[in-house]
């Protein structure tokens, strides 16, 4: 069917004037999430350092916030802090992401089961827009639009199930995931597959077939963590 065209939502990334406008109470969770973003697109990629200064300098801000901006990171393993070397994007923890996946895999295969048996025929139509989405992001080798389109898509599930906070769980727990998944975006194939498996995902859910939903939903989660590769360390440090 003719699907209608609507632009995905997108979260802006704070430009550097807005962030030296605000207060300092303020500053550091904008320099997080900018900081935050580019480490999980993988515009820093793992090893890369991150000088206090220069990102003061580039917002515009002192160097507290930075601090506290990167701080946070630390605590979510996204960055590494060598108090004699200076801080760098952490290495992907592969051994950590197996069980990452298999807590977003219950909560998702679960929120699949409710989707199926309440979704709205308008409801259908969001989430068949938003695979249509995909399709043209992959089609235009645009990987930051496929991906947002990736969390848009899931996120609606959640919303169709009745329990929206079952996405929020889910991104407390795939940060690293999808540093992962950045990774192999790139594979030859694999957006495609990903598109195919949210058409088969929404085909149960707009068959009423609770069980076809959930699984697809669990052969496209099983398929994000092939045998992942041990690289991308920190650098050593004496």
């Amino acid at each position: 069917m003719d699907l209608p065209k609507e632009s995905g939502r997108q979260r802006r990334r704070a430009s550097p004037s807005r962030i030296a406008g605000v207060g300092s109470a303020s500053a550091w969770r904008l320099v997080y999430q900018n900081l935050r973003d580019d480490i999980v697109s993988l515009r820093l990629k793992p090893g890369d350092p991150i000088s206090e200064k220069e990102v003061a300098a580039r917002y515009g801000v002192s160097r507290t916030p930075v601090r506290e901006a990167i701080q946070r990171l630390a605590d979510e393993r996204l960055v590494e802090i060598y108090p004699q070397s200076g801080t760098f994007v952490a290495r992907i923890p592969y051994d950590d992401l197996p069980e990452a996946m298999i807590i977003r895999k219950a909560l998702e295969t679960a929120s699949v089961r409710l989707a199926a048996e309440k979704a709205t025929r308008s409801q259908l139509l969001a989430l068949a827009t938003i695979v249509e989405q995909q399709r043209e992001a992959a089609e235009a080798n645009d990987r930051g639009a496929f991906h947002r389109a990736d969390e848009a898509f899931h996120a609606k599930i959640a919303e169709v199930s009745g329990f929206p906070g079952i996405w929020r769980q889910v991104l407390q727990v795939k940060v690293q995931v999808d540093r992962y998944r950045r990774l192999t975006l790139s594979q030859q194939g694999r957006m495609a597959q990903v598109i195919a498996d949210h058409e088969r995902i929404l085909a149960g859910i707009a068959a009423g077939n609770a069980d076809d939903a959930e699984r697809g939903m669990a052969h496209h989660l099983d398929a994000v963590l092939p045998d992942a590769p041990q690289e991308h360390a920190p650098p050593a440090t004496d």
